[in-house]
């Protein structure tokens, strides 16, 4: 159990928190969610202790650990993989290397003895027998291979060091386990795995994603920073976001209520109060007017960006023709003789875990790249735009925000028109005059975002648009992809995001693509896609062999 009491942080005249106090109990999940710059991040710094509030106090029960997943992934360069994930449970490491010390000792004397005994008492004490199999089975489950695990960090890839910081901070069976985007570089596999996990977990978990299934999955409450304060909500994501508008609607509909009531009451002293007859009457009213008062409604930091893609024209019936598109990378074959057909009205996610294929194609297909071989061919009526994953390329000019815009909007148009769109897209006032060197990454892809909307086009590739974008942003883009009327192709790691937009499923394996006509949760649970997959997986290895 971690507890926060009378807790407060400003940053000058910035409000962050303001006397907060709650209880996280064990056996629960908090999902803590909030707008970007609410402070989630911050507040779990403050309960971690990284992080020192104004005022006020956390209290962590006796005797308990506190884990956090770490964001320096440079931390444990020096360190093995298997190293790492233990130090987790930083008093069991210590206890580890006393133990291997003593033992390789050449002259073992008596009173190291006595200090092995203690010190086995106190490794048996922290379940230390079984570390070895627990950070395996961890490791494992977030898709770190065995060959890896005796490797130095410093060894391994970004995306990997990332898998390795979380098993760490699983290690262990900590009494409280603080987590920020545990989600971030996982695959779908291993983010079905951590959630068993957190499922089955029986102590206490903070977590912040901006995973919407996720947090439907393991959440048991969710914790909303909103007007400087934190309301616990018993429930999940969706729980909150239902009871939230709820409670908002209610408010606003007795505001109303009031208002018409006071503009009815003031109608009648205004056409009574001269009447001598009705003087009494109108005395009444007034004093009944004075005792009606507006709930105050504090601004939310809660906004949402206005996204809607309108296409100048609709999709002919020929959308796009792929024949035999190969291509390597780095001298591998991401792409092998790649043959497929979009018709009108596909909406197709490519997933899978091979990224860079999913990345390569999209590239290819809207021009940045070329094939080594085959070809493919968009059809007369089709015009597309494309999200890349990495935007730096679309940055390198330190313009305004409404210069950057207006290479994209059209010619006609000018400064009113690039300060409404931005406007909609939450860079409202001095915001449109922000220098693009100095935007944040979930500011950059609502950047790119407006360049598609404004492109006109009825084709839409859009690779990982989610990242970096606050679950508000990711519920307009959502919706957004929903209502378009066109064709999208996709790929994104947001389980939420795919089974809602989707009508086809592609997955690139090496040995072929899966294709299906259908919706992504019906895709996961198609015993015939598990044998398709494995016969592609395994037939492409005998061909490797």
């Amino acid at each position: 159990m971690i507890t926060a009491s009378n807790v407060a942080l400003s940053y000058g005249k910035r409000i962050l928190f303001k006397d907060v106090n709650i209880k996280f109990t064990p056996g629960n999940c908090y999902g803590l969610i909030g707008a970007n710059g609410a402070g989630k991040s911050t507040f779990l710094k403050i309960l971690s202790g990284e992080i020192t509030p104004d005022k006020g106090e956390i209290a962590l029960g006796p005797r308990e650990r506190l884990a956090v997943l770490r964001q320096d992934q440079f931390a444990f360069d020096e360190e093995t993989v298997f190293n790492t994930v233990i130090r987790g449970h930083e008093e069991l490491y210590k206890i580890m290397v006393a133990r291997e010390a003593i033992y390789s000792k050449a002259d073992f004397s008596e009173e190291d003895g006595v200090r092995s005994a203690e010190l086995e008492a106190d490794f048996a004490e922290m379940n230390g027998y079984e570390a070895e199999s627990e950070a395996a089975v961890l490791l494992n489950g977030l898709g770190i291979p065995e060959e890896l695990r005796t490797k130095k960090m410093k060894e391994l890839e970004g995306g990997d060091k990332v898998r390795v910081l979380l098993a760490q901070a699983l290690f262990g069976n900590p009494d409280v386990l603080l987590l920020d985007e545990p989600t971030n570089n996982l695959d779908l596999k291993s983010i079905s795995w951590l959630e068993d996990f957190l499922f089955r977990f029986t102590n206490t978990v903070i977590v912040v994603s901006h995973d919407r299934h996720f947090l439907n999955q393991v959440c048991t409450h969710t914790a909303d920073i909103d007007f400087s304060r934190i309301q616990v909500y018993v429930g999940n994501y969706d729980f909150w976001y239902h009871a939230s508008q709820l409670n908002l609607k209610q408010r606003q509909n007795e505001n109303r209520k009031v208002s018409e009531k006071a503009e009815e009451l003031k109608a009648f002293i205004q056409r009574f109060s001269s009447n001598a007859s009705k003087a009494k009457q109108a005395t009444s009213r007034k004093k009944l007017l004075d005792k009606l008062t507006l709930e105050e409604m504090p601004v939310s930091s809660r906004k949402y960006p206005h996204v809607m893609f309108k296409a100048e024209r609709p999709c002919g019936d020929i959308i796009l023709e792929i024949t035999g598109l190969t291509k390597e990378i780095d001298g591998v074959k991401v792409l092998d003789n790649l043959d497929l057909i979009i018709r009108k009205n596909d909406k197709v996610a490519f997933v899978g875990g091979n990224g860079l294929a999913r990345t390569t194609l999209f590239q290819i297909l809207a021009g940045e790249l070329e094939p080594d071989s085959g070809s493919f061919r968009w059809g007369v009526t089709i015009t597309n735009t494309y999200f890349p994953k990495e935007n730096s390329s679309y940055f390198e000019k330190d313009l305004s925000l409404i210069d950057w815009l207006g290479q994209y909007s059209p010619p006609t148009e000018g400064e009113t028109f690039a300060r409404g769109f931005l406007g909609r897209m939450l860079f409202s006032g001095d915001e449109a005059m922000k220098k693009t060197s100095v935007l944040s990454g979930g500011e950059r892809v609502r950047c790119m975002l407006s360049r598609m909307m404004l492109s006109g086009a009825n084709v839409l590739i859009l690779d990982e648009p989610t990242n970096h974008l606050d679950l508000e942003s990711i519920t307009a883009l959502n919706d957004g992809l929903i209502a378009f009327p066109e064709v999208v192709l996709f790929a994104s790691h947001d389980h939420e995001f795919v089974a809602t937009i989707a009508n086809r499923i592609i997955e690139i394996t090496p040995g072929g693509i899966i294709d299906r006509v259908m919706a992504f949760d019906e895709y996961l649970e198609s015993e015939d896609v598990v044998r398709e997959r494995d016969e592609l997986y395994h037939g492409h290895a005998e061909l490797s062999l």
